[in-house]
């Protein structure tokens, strides 16, 4: 026998979406909180704010979410800016490093 999946209206779908980017929780917590699967939540989280909203760190994205304070986007700003600089200054050593490598090593031994 199949089991039948639960329907949820719009409006559970939004609030649950809302609860999940205004608390700061896991995903999974929430999810657990609500009695939802976190396959689900995610779906409809992804369907409302276009995409994973949360952002993985490592993937480089923006880790700030629609609605966030002056003061995350202050820090987002400043994050960026040091991340930023750090690429430029490793983008001068690729430079210098291409260019040596470059140069025809026979002319050196002359």
């Amino acid at each position: 026998m199949s089991k039948k999946r639960p329907t949820y209206t719009e409006e559970f779908r939004r609030d649950a979406v809302e609860l999940l980017r205004a608390s700061g929780k896991p995903l999974s917590q929430i999810a657990r909180e609500l009695g939802v699967s976190q396959a689900s939540l995610r779906k409809w989280r992804d369907a409302l704010l276009g995409g994973s909203a949360g952002g993985d760190p490592g993937a480089g994205g923006s880790r700030i979410e629609p609605g966030a304070s002056a003061k995350e986007l202050w820090v987002e700003n400043q994050r960026l800016v040091r991340e930023n600089i750090h690429l430029k200054r490793q983008r001068e050593i690729l430079k210098k490093a291409a260019s040596i490598l470059a140069e025809d090593p026979q002319l050196g031994m002359r």
